[in-house]
């Protein structure tokens, strides 16, 4: 059994017009073309494929896509967007669950492998990345660069957002290397928040790195962002691409 906690019907309902942000076609232009590239002619696989933000306009574009799913709540929404025949979804987990065929492409967006709690369930799934790929194919994380800089002696919350509506914060564990997102979102106008957490597994790129060694990936390279930005000390995520060799 995974450790990924497992998102609710509610929480899937309210995701799409929660990240609508995120879903424009203007903030996907970068990562649908980057991704595009790396499948090439192939086949792509998006393991946490959720409500199909990324996997969807993806295979609009022309590239075949396949999805792994934790939650049928999410795999739900997807499905009233795109038909079973022309976007496969499987439900199950990331590090374990194995579809037919081979990918040129397998890719994992918006920090989703830090929901897999363990460093041993996400070597794993660095192992079924690589399962999956064809010979010269690659596996791309995008994650964020863990902000443990902006923590000072005794502080142990960073906030990532303070708007109208929405007010979050990350908390860490820095001996078990855990955070848990808080948010607290205003629905309506009187003035009442609704709170969920979320705990992640954050995880180092070097730390990545070797997870793909061991999968027998290789790194092919790291940029700070889709558009292909240099990757510096001061960048807060990165997007990595490891190949399996031919």
């Amino acid at each position: 059994m995974t450790s990924s906690e497992l998102w609710t019907r509610a929480t899937a309902e309210r995701y799409d017009a929660e990240e609508a942000e995120a879903s424009s076609a203007a903030a996907l232009a970068s990562a649908l073309a980057f991704l595009a590239e790396l499948a090439g002619d192939g086949r792509a696989l998006e393991f946490a494929i959720g409500t199909g933000r990324v996997g969807v306009p993806l295979r609009e574009r022309g590239v075949p896509v396949v999805g792994i799913e934790l939650s049928e709540h999410m795999a739900a929404v997807l499905r009233r967007k795109i038909d079973e025949s022309v976007l496969p979804v499987v439900i199950g987990d990331m590090a374990t669950t194995v579809v037919p065929g081979g990918f040129t492409l397998v890719y994992l967006v918006y920090n989703t492998i830090t929901n897999l709690l363990t460093q041993n369930e996400q070597v794993e799934c660095f192992r079924n990345a690589a399962r999956h790929l064809e010979p010269g194919g690659r596996f791309a994380i995008e994650l964020g660069v863990p902000p443990l800089r902006l923590l000072p002696p005794g502080q142990v919350a960073v906030p990532f957002d303070v708007s109208q509506r929405h007010l979050g914060f990350d908390t860490f564990d820095l001996v078990e290397q855990m955070l848990v997102s808080h948010h607290f979102t205003r629905d309506g106008d009187d003035g009442r928040y609704r709170r969920e957490n979320s705990r992640h597994r954050y995880a180092w790129p070097a730390e990545l790195d070797l997870m793909a060694r061991i999968a027998g990936l290789e790194l092919e390279r790291r940029v700070a962002d889709w558009d292909g930005s240099a990757f510096t000390q001061d960048s807060v995520k990165h997007v990595s691409v490891w190949r399996k060799p031919a």
